[in-house]
Formats: structure tokens, sequence, C-alpha cells
């Protein structure tokens, strides 16, 4: 059987005395040191967590902003179109108008000196119509005479053509 001899009971003082001094020595402070260890890792993966979280609350603040602009955007661009159209449809108004008040003024311009071109033309042809009877009544010819006179005196204004304007 087993022999008990004072060898064997020496070394197994010799253990319970090592176990006791590294239960009290160092099995202690190594569990204190694990559970540390634990702690530290649990407080880092706690913090993580709420980093993860704080991350993806920013993330949906960040989008939820992100549509907000793109609605404001989408606001000013529709603002900025009928701006636009508003000041483009403006714009061809006022060049209407003009475009009107212009060709009214051309056309009273025309009308004016149309009038005056008739006046001068009648001032003409009394001084002509005055000087062909001054003629007429110089020579008082017979009445093939005055005819003949008179057909001449027309066609010289034909060939003249006295003021600009064909007689």
């Amino acid at each position: 059987m087993v022999d008990l001899n004072a060898t064997l009971v020496a070394q197994i003082i010799n253990f319970l005395i090592l176990v006791a001094i590294l239960s009290k020595f160092a099995y202690k402070p190594l569990m204190n040191m694990l559970a540390e260890r634990q702690a530290k890792i649990q407080s880092n993966l706690d913090s993580a967590e709420q980093e993860r979280l704080a991350a993806e609350q920013l993330k949906q603040e960040y989008l939820t902003q992100m549509a907000e602009a793109r609605v404001q955007a989408q606001t000013i661009m529709e603002k900025a179109t009928k701006l636009a159209e508003q000041t483009k449809e403006e714009i061809l108004q006022q060049a209407r108008e003009e475009s009107a008040r212009l060709l009214k003024n051309t056309r009273d311009e025309i009308a004016r000196e149309r009038e005056q071109a008739m006046q001068e033309f009648k001032g003409e042809i009394v001084t002509l119509a005055v000087a062909a009877a001054t003629k007429i009544i110089a020579k008082n010819l017979d009445e093939q005479a005055n005819a003949k006179l008179v057909d001449n005196f027309i066609q010289d204004l034909d060939e003249k053509k006295i003021g600009g304007l064909p007689c």
C-alpha cells in the first residue's frame, strides 16, 4: 500500500504551506487583478456600446438634417424658378410695351413727315401753277398754243420730278 514515511508527510506539509502562501500572496491578487481586468473590459464594452448608440443617433440626426436640407434646397429652387419666370414675363411685357410705343411714335413721325411733304408738295404745285399761268397769260395765244404750252410744262415737270415726287 502507500508507504507513509516522513518524506511524504513533509512533502504534503510543504505543499499545503505552498498552497496557503500562494493563495494569500498570489491567488487573491491574481483573482483581484482578473476581476479588475474583467471589470475594465466590461466597462470598455459598455462605453463602446454607448458610443455606438451615440454614433447611430448622430447618423440619424445627420440623415434628418440632410433630408431637411434637400427639402429646403428644393423649395429655394422652386422659388428661384418662379421668380425667374416672373422676371422673364415682366421683361417681355416691358419689351412689348416699348415696341408698341416705338411703333406708335414711328407711325406718328411718318404721318407728320407725310403731312409736311404734302404741304410742301401743295406749295410747289401752287408755285408751278402760278408760273404756268403766268406763262400762259404772257403769251396769250390761241387755244391750241395754250394746250401745247401746258403739255410742254407737264413734260418738263416729269423730266425734272420737282420735289423728288413724280407728277
